[in-house]
């Protein structure tokens, strides 16, 4: 349910706001997170996590410059935390959703309001579960549209508006794989279908019409879809048969229109594409295949294809209708047509909007991938033999990430009481601890693939601007990583396959205008430069957007300092912050 409250505003903001714009306003809604029963595939009813009875769950909709306000009421039976994927909360930290990073879990029973802003804020975000696997079923669509609405648009008007959502779908219980996979040190298996707007649709076992989602379609009309990856560990390919695009934004920020016939977008992910209806009248597969950058990785992809139908107004439907046409799918492993996608893709420069910063105050280089570790004294089904086993783990620059035990504090209480004994430590290095050849097949040893398990933050002063190496390496397998940042954006300046050779990449940088993203999908066995100014003080948490290598340690955060000013300072936590 969603509420609209006009903000009181300064009497002399009214009349030059009521000349150009809508009144700001406060967009109110409440998220009862309880048990869902629902029957996919065929099988049985069963039990699921869901905000509102709803899967995926409700759309937020908001201007830029809205206050959000979300009620949390949490009836299921697992803790809950809600991440709002995207959303830079400068200013309120504490809704920013990870658990035990900025707050500690809504227990069963209890709830929380998060608070928070979208300011300087257009396109399409969404919202996720950030605790267990959780996120599977409980997720949804934050569109923010302009100030002066669709007519603010830098691109020409559309007709209507779809929001096309990507997902995968267990036949089990979602929390119980994470604990399972936690117990033993294995990764969850891959899902049993992919879905879009929740739904699988015609080529599973015993699909029918209820589990194929339609999208209605006027002819010559242009559609805005707005296209999020809420999978929890797959890269897709997104076509249409017989259409093409124009995509206009990513991440929610604009880019410079780029034409194409299919869409790449890495979990954490979202595009906003142009699609004009011109195709003869009739129904047509939207399909949704997987991108399988490593043979090997973990977990491994199913290999199948979700599926929606565009219907166009008066074709035929019922029996003896011709079956919609299925459009010509990119291999799975096509990673020429994925770099292709997601290395073009430039910014559109508008006045007033983020430039790429010049001067850089600190250099990282960071590997990404996967290694081993040992058992963790909580993975009880881990090792069984008593020997030393190594366990699939990952990390960045050789450090696994582990959250603080759930009894602790969360890391933004510990930041903001200066109190970070036991909780983190402030030596995440801005180098690996060796240095070897990154990509090569030889590299893959079990020295090099050792890690250990830590808590370890980069601590930034405020308004320091950071480059940040993000180089994948061969250990265990190639692999493209959706490496995804709370609290900012950043500036993609370049990316490419191998090593990263600094002499080589640093003539390709693109400081004019680079994409801007959340999520950069680092290529397999390759290397991508960000840039990001960190002007947003709080503990922000870098991550892998595969859910399984996050719980396998591919994290980190940035504890980013106060600034001069009350407004520059983390402020105090609300008083309904729960408690661990």
């Amino acid at each position: 349910m969603a509420r609209y409250w006009p903000l009181v505003l300064p009497l002399g903001l009214v009349a030059l706001l009521f000349a150009s714009v809508a009144q700001a306003a406060v967009v109110e809604h409440t998220f009862n997170v309880g048990n869902l029963s629902i029957s996919q595939l065929c099988r049985p009813p069963m039990i699921i996590t869901a905000v509102n009875g709803q899967l995926p769950g409700p759309t937020i909709k908001a201007r830029e410059g809205d206050r959000v306000v979300v009620h949390l009421v949490n009836e299921s039976p697992y803790n809950m935390t809600i991440h709002w994927h995207g959303i830079f909360q400068r200013g309120t930290p504490w809704a920013d959703g990870p658990a035990m990073v900025t707050q500690c879990p809504v227990k069963p029973g209890a709830t929380y309001t998060y608070r928070f802003n979208v300011t300087g804020q257009e396109g399409t975000l969404w919202w996720h579960a950030h605790i267990s696997l959780l996120r599977a079923t409980v997720y949804g669509a934050l569109v923010l549209h302009p100030r002066g609405g669709a007519a603010a648009y830098p691109f020409p008007k559309p007709h209507a508006e779809e929001i096309v959502l990507l997902g995968e779908w267990w036949n089990a219980n979602v929390h119980d794989l994470d604990d399972m996979a936690v117990l033993t040190g294995n990764p969850p298996r891959s899902a049993d279908a992919y879905t879009i707007n929740g739904k699988p649709g015609d080529f599973y076992n015993c699909s029918n019409a209820n589990q194929t989602y339609k999208f209605h379609v006027q002819r010559n009309k242009t559609y805005l879809l707005r296209i999020i990856n809420a999978a929890l560990n797959t890269p897709m390919f997104f076509k249409v048969a017989n259409h093409s695009f124009t995509v206009v934004g990513a991440d929610a920020v604009y880019t410079t229109p780029y034409s194409t016939d299919v869409v790449v977008v890495a979990p954490g992910q979202t595009v906003d594409a142009l699609m004009v209806a011109g195709a003869a009248p009739g129904r047509y597969y939207m399909a949704a295949s997987p991108y399988d950058s490593a043979i090997g990785g973990m977990p491994p992809f199913l290999m199948a294809n979700a599926t929606a139908i565009l219907e166009y107004a008066g074709s035929p439907t019922g029996d003896g209708a011709p079956p919609p046409q299925m459009p010509q799918r990119p291999a799975y492993n096509d990673t020429d047509t994925a770099f292709r996608f997601l290395s073009n893709l430039t910014a559109l420069v508008l006045p007033g909007k983020p430039t790429v910063p010049l001067a850089v105050d600190t250099r990282m280089f960071v590997t990404v991938g996967l290694g081993n570790s040992d058992c963790q004294p909580e993975q009880l089904l881990c090792n069984t033999t008593g020997t030393r086993m190594p366990i699939f783990s990952a990390s960045m620059n050789n450090a696994s990430f582990v959250l603080p035990h759930a009894g602790a504090v969360s890391m933004l209480q510990a930041h903001y009481a200066n109190a970070s004994a036991g909780v983190y430590t402030r030596d995440f290095p801005d180098v690996p601890p060796v240095i070897f050849d990154y990509t090569a097949d030889a590299s893959d040893t079990a020295e090099l693939k050792f890690t250990a398990k830590s808590t370890k933050v980069r601590t930034l002063r405020y308004n320091e601007t950071v480059e940040m190496v993000l180089q994948n390496t061969r250990l265990i397998a190639k692999e493209s990583h959706p490496m995804h940042l709370h609290g900012f954006n950043f500036f993609v300046l370049a990316q490419g396959f191998g090593n990263y050779d600094k002499a080589v990449a640093t003539p390709q940088f693109n400081l004019v205008n680079p994409q801007e993203r959340n999520t950069v999908a680092v290529p397999t066995g390759g290397w991508a430069v960000i840039r990001f100014v960190a002007n947003n003080p709080g503990m922000w948490f870098m991550h892998c957007h595969f859910d399984a290598h996050l719980d396998l340690g591919l994290a980190m955060v940035f504890e980013v300092q106060d600034g001069p000013t009350e407004e520059t300072s983390v402020p105090p936590p609300p008083s309904d912050l729960p408690k661990c």
